[in-house]
Formats: structure tokens, C-alpha cells, sequence
């Protein structure tokens, strides 16, 4: 359960531009297996030589659960080899760590196919210290709208996050000297307890300490509307995420997920599904990587 939770950042972090044709059980006759053992899945290409791929963006820096899609993809070429992407793949096993970690089932489309560039350029992924507003543009982008925005990040619910994503917020906020005003004043004092001031200025995550993406919830490994609660209350770990507080049509969906949890549930497997769509590659688009970690002819 905890390897597929956390394929669940990934795919919420794969975000591009437009979608094709997909169908319900795609591999039903090449891969009978495919949804059983389980975007174009370029955040899944390691960088090479002179190319910085999309998984050394900052905002991906603290992805997690690369391995488990590794796994999972050296398991199907065992049985189907060459059949089933990596995107897919993705896709799947997310959609099992939904259902895993409390959220509702749902039934995707398959049949993506796999890219063959990853490049840090390429990445369009709204940052932790993003406005709302600029966060929506770039969901825009590819179709998203401010709904789909807020329910999203009901995703950070689950998890941990490095304090170098928001050890702003509690010592120099937009170069003032001070702590974020927004920020609960007992969440501060253990945050800032947990995240000391960086003396070292360089970004290193391998030393970055973490703390849960929710604070203040017993059930930091459940997709829930606990983030929500967190949100109204001034203990959003992330500027962005304590910025859904502050708009009426996101404090009102956030209020909607607090009192109606099954609502939530349900339009959080609505909006991933959506995601999924976001830039598929089908056909003879792509192809069919064989190690997710590197396209066939071994360069990007």
C-alpha cells in the first residue's frame, strides 16, 4: 500500500498540454495482466550527459516512489514485453494508491504511450510559493480550471514535504524578516523548531529535513479532506495551499470537502482522471520504453 501511495505526487505532478484518444481496457488482448500488475511519463526519464530532466525541477525534487513504477514495469516485461507504457503504468498504479489510501475507485482509459524528451524546460508545474492565480494559468494551460486546482491538492493530504519548500514562510516571508502573518503562530513555533534558518543557501535534499504535508491530522497517510480543515485553520504547510483560504470560490469548495468528505472523494477521482488525459501520446506517437528510466536508443 505505502509503494503505490507513492506513485500518487508523480502523476499529479505530470502536467501538460492536450489529450488524444484512449479506450477502457486497452491491453484486454496484448496484456491480459496490465491492470492487474500495475502524461507520457517523462518525469520518469533520468537526466544524461548535458540534458537536466523534468524529475530535477524543483518543484519535483521531493517525488517519491520511481522505484515502485520500476518494479511494476520489470514485472509486465516479464509477461507482456514491449506492450504496455510506462505511462500507463503510471497512470494504474496511481489510481491504486488512490483507491488504497481511502479515496474512491475509478475506472481510467489506457492505450498512452511513452515520450521520448524530458528536459527541466519543459516543466510547467505550479511552484510551492505560487499566487492562486498563477497556479490556475498554468493549469489553464492544459485545461484545468480553478476546481479541479483545489481539489488536486487535496492530494497533500498524504505525505511529507522537505522544509526547503517553505522555510520561507517562517523567517523571511517575501523579504520582510518576518514569519508568513498567515501562518497559525503554534504550527509556526514547531515548525521553526523542525526547519531551522538554512545556513547554506544551496538547496540540498538529501539533509532537507521533512515534516507531514498535514500537521495537524491523525491520518497523514490518508487521502482525505483533513487538508482542507488544515487549510481553513492557518496550518497549510505550503503558501499555495494557504492561499485556498483567501479566495471565495476555493474557501467554499474547501468548506464543501470538509462537511460532505464523500464529495471530495468522489471529484478527486473525477479531477485525476482529467489529469490523466492532459498530453497523451497514442498510436505510433512515442513508444513503448522497455526501462522507464531511459527511452530504447539510450539517449534523451
Amino acid at each position: 500500500m505505502a509503494a503505490l501511495l507513492s506513485a500518487l505526487p508523480i502523476l499529479v505532478a505530470v502536467l501538460a498540454n492536450t489529450a488524444l484518444s484512449l479506450e477502457f481496457h486497452f491491453y484486454r488482448n496484448s496484456c491480459r495482466q496490465a491492470e492487474m500488475v500495475g502524461c507520457d511519463a517523462s518525469v520518469l526519464l533520468d537526466s544524461k550527459g548535458e540534458n537536466v530532466a523534468e524529475k530535477e525541477a524543483f518543484p519535483n525534487l521531493s517525488l517519491r516512489g520511481f522505484e515502485v513504477i520500476d518494479e511494476i514495469k520489470m514485472e509486465l516485461e516479464k509477461q507482456c514485453r514491449g506492450v504496455v507504457s510506462c505511462a500507463d503504468i503510471l497512470a494504474l498504479a496511481t489510481r491504486d494508491g488512490v483507491a488504497l489510501s481511502g479515496g474512491s475507485s475509478y475506472h481510467i482509459p489506457t492505450g498512452r504511450r511513452d515520450g521520448t524528451i524530458s528536459t527541466i524546460g519543459d516543466v510547467q508545474l505550479p511552484g510551492p510559493s505560487f499566487s492562486i492565480d498563477a497556479a490556475l494559468s498554468a493549469f489553464k494551460v492544459i485545461n484545468l480550471d480553478l476546481d479541479d486546482l483545489t481539489t488536486l491538492l487535496g492530494a497533500h493530504s498524504i505525505g511529507f514535504c522537505h522544509c526547503g519548500f517553505f522555510v520561507d514562510r517562517l523567517y523571511n516571508f517575501e523579504g520582510t524578516g518576518l514569519p508568513d502573518p498567515d501562518l497559525d503562530p503554534g504550527l509556526l513555533d514547531s515548525l521553526q523548531k523542525k526547519c531551522p534558518i538554512p545556513i547554506n543557501q544551496i538547496f540540498n535534499i538529501s539533509i532537507d529535513p521533512t515534516v507531514f504535508m498535514t500537521p495537524m491530522t491523525k491520518t497523514p497517510f490518508n487521502l482525505d479532506s483533513s487538508f482542507y480543515r488544515g487549510v481553513l485553520d492557518g496550518k497549510a504547510i505550503l503558501q499555495l495551499d494557504q492561499e485556498l483560504a483567501f479566495t471565495d470560490v476555493t474557501r467554499t469548495l474547501a468548506l464543501t470537502y470538509i462537511n460532505k468528505p464523500n464529495v471530495f472523494r468522489q471529484k478527486f477521482s473525477k479531477a485525476m482522471i482529467k489529469l490523466g488525459n492532459v498530453n497523451v501520446l497514442t498510436g505510433q506517437q512515442g513508444e513503448i520504453r522497455l526501462n522507464c528510466r531511459r527511452i530504447n536508443n539510450g539517449s534523451h
